[in-house]
């Protein structure tokens, strides 16, 4: 092949189906500007992925849309975002998300198809100074590390843990810098029970440190799922406050269950199922011998066959192997595992997502996700502070209308700051 034609493919993009009138209008550019094809495409390219203006070529509808409150509009950014569980809730109590930080490819998918924002991903790459001013800081950080179940599999493989870990357990500390740099009004953040005992209390005694010498009132109260959702899931929700904004006397109080009826698990069951969801002969007598194998050892592993009438154990990570922490009973068969649409149910997130990855990676997703409907009490509730703190002049919002004037801004600058996914 000749230099010349090897230079001239190297010049050239190869253009199909392209209309006359678009690739005349290209010619006629280039020309004007002495560049050749690729060069013009390519600086477009760039620009177009510099200003965002995806947004204006192809509009995006979030796959649900809530009507926020707007007395007192508020911006938050979702670190450790997963599947959007903190999203959801705080936009729900009025926000506006600035910022989400995810590492899970598959996690990103969903959470881009559900609010239309593609998340960063490593939050150790990112410098604080680049992520968008904010009220409340929100995070689910990774709670392997810290978690019953998490610390027995890392001390039997010999592994460290808690803050020890080093790809997850010093993640709060990412945290701590954001904070030290952006200076949040709140933070909201979320892990598992254990947190509190885990190392005998001195991992729990070093987050609340941290976060008081950042100058930080913290509050922290565990929270059992199953006042909001058909689940025994107990978390521990950690509320912090800007003592420089609010002073040391602040009156915010966690949420109260909700009254009335308490949700069971028939609340979310589908009437017809899958039967590619029941479980197979071998696995049903898998279970059954596993289980009596450890009762007869005195120890309570084994599978959990819900109560359609009662709720249901704690949804994991691990629901994809086997199902068995909840298995639904089915008259004249072997029981099943809950479908992934059931799982969305399950954890309290609006039943009209779409599910847009694999029957694995869902349940993955929902066995790490944060339960929707009390981020959003618990948001409520630090917007009750907000307003409290509004009307004694301690510190003042943006009003909706400047909200809306400035929103496609916010959005430009979240969008060019976010990765592609």
């Amino acid at each position: 092949m000749f230099p010349e034609v090897i230079m001239a493919k190297k010049q050239n993009i190869l253009l199909r189906d392209v209309p006359q009138n678009i690739y005349t209008w290209i010619e006629s550019q280039r020309h004007t500007r002495r560049v050749s094809q690729k060069e013009f495409l390519l600086k477009i390219l760039e620009t177009a992925a510099t200003y965002n203006v995806s947004d204006t070529l192809f509009p995006f509808t979030p796959a649900v849309s809530f009507n926020r409150p707007t007395e007192t509009p508020f911006t938050f950014i979702d670190l450790f975002a997963g599947i959007g569980g903190m999203h959801i809730g705080l936009e729900k109590a009025g926000g506006e998300c600035v910022f989400a930080c995810e590492w899970d490819k598959h996690s990103q998918k969903t959470y881009t198809a559900w609010f239309g924002i593609c998340p960063h991903g490593d939050i150790k790459k990112i410098a604080p100074e680049d992520i968008p001013d904010h009220n409340i800081l929100a995070a689910g950080f990774p709670c392997q590390p810290f978690s019953i179940a998490g610390v027995s599999k890392k001390q039997s493989m010999g592994r460290p843990h808690g803050f020890q870990d080093e790809k997850q357990g010093n993640l709060f500390f990412d945290i701590a810098k954001i904070v030290e740099v952006k200076r949040p009004q709140a933070l909201i953040l979320e892990n598992v029970k254990n947190l509190l005992s885990h190392d005998k209390g001195r991992t729990w005694t070093v987050i609340k440190t941290t976060l008081e010498d950042l100058g930080y009132k913290v509050f922290h109260k565990v929270i059992d799922a199953k006042d909001y959702v058909p689940q025994h899931r107990e978390r521990i929700f950690i509320v912090a406050f800007d003592t420089k904004v609010f002073g040391d006397n602040i009156p915010f109080e966690y949420p109260t269950p909700p009254a009335g009826r308490k949700p069971r698990l028939s609340d979310i069951l589908e009437k017809k199922c899958d039967p590619r969801y029941t479980l197979s002969d071998h696995l049903w007598s898998y279970l059954q011998k596993y289980a009596q194998k450890h009762k007869e050892k005195g120890n309570g592993f084994g599978f959990g066959l819900a109560s359609p009438e009662s709720n249901s154990r704690t949804l994991s990570a691990r629901y994809h192997k086997d199902g068995s922490e909840i298995l639904i009973p089915q008259k004249g068969r072997n029981p099943r595992r809950l479908t992934p649409k059931e799982c969305v149910k399950l954890m309290g997130f609006p039943e009209e997502l779409p599910i847009v990855v694999s029957d694995t990676q869902a349940y993955r997703q929902f066995g790490n996700a944060l339960v929707p409907p009390i981020a959003e009490s618990v948001a409520n509730q630090v917007v009750k502070v907000f307003q409290w703190a509004e009307k004694n002049k301690k510190m003042t919002l943006p009003k909706q209308a400047k909200k809306n004037a400035v929103a496609e801004s916010r959005k430009e600058k979240y969008h060019v700051t976010a990765g592609a996914c």
